[in-house]
């Protein structure tokens, strides 16, 4: 099981990327470069969270995606359902039919509830949140790693 696929893991890289750039507008191949995420995959990426209001775009030599809504405002949880739908730890499916049991499955409540948790943490996270972090472990280590993808576990 994944708790974050490769799209949510380089969408929130982007979203830490443009967070520091506050106010300005980043290239796909500025964000591709830095970031270590393939061009054709991150412009993809970066279309659906134009379509949720998350950043703007401007086209032209001064263009390229900025944050539309606060740093602060932006959760884990918001970017993983764009990208992966709902945090589900089981499906309580059996060969695409619900299973007869679930309305007495003691696991599923416990499942259920367990998914709430997750859900509720994962809110908690903001791309703000993570941005600082990720300055002050940048500000805690020698000069010369500019990387931003610490901020964000790998897939």
């Amino acid at each position: 099981m994944k708790v974050l696929t490769k799209k949510t893991d380089y969408a929130i890289r982007a979203l830490l990327m443009l967070a520091a750039k506050k106010g300005n507008y980043v290239s796909t191949k500025t964000i591709s470069a830095e970031q270590d995420i393939p061009y054709q995959f991150l412009r993809g990426v970066l279309q659906e969270m134009i379509r949720h209001g998350l950043i703007t775009s401007k086209e032209g030599v001064q263009g390229g995606f900025m944050l539309e809504k606060d740093p602060d405002e932006i959760s884990v949880k918001q970017v993983m359902e764009i990208f992966q739908g709902e945090v589900q730890v089981s499906e309580c499916m059996f060969r695409k039919q619900i299973c007869a049991n679930r309305s007495h499955c003691v696991l599923r409540h416990e499942i259920m509830r367990i998914e709430q948790v997750v859900n509720d943490e994962f809110q908690k996270i903001t791309i703000g949140g993570l941005l600082g972090k990720l300055t002050a472990a940048k500000s805690a280590k020698p000069a010369g790693n500019e990387s931003y993808k610490s901020a964000s576990a790998k897939p």
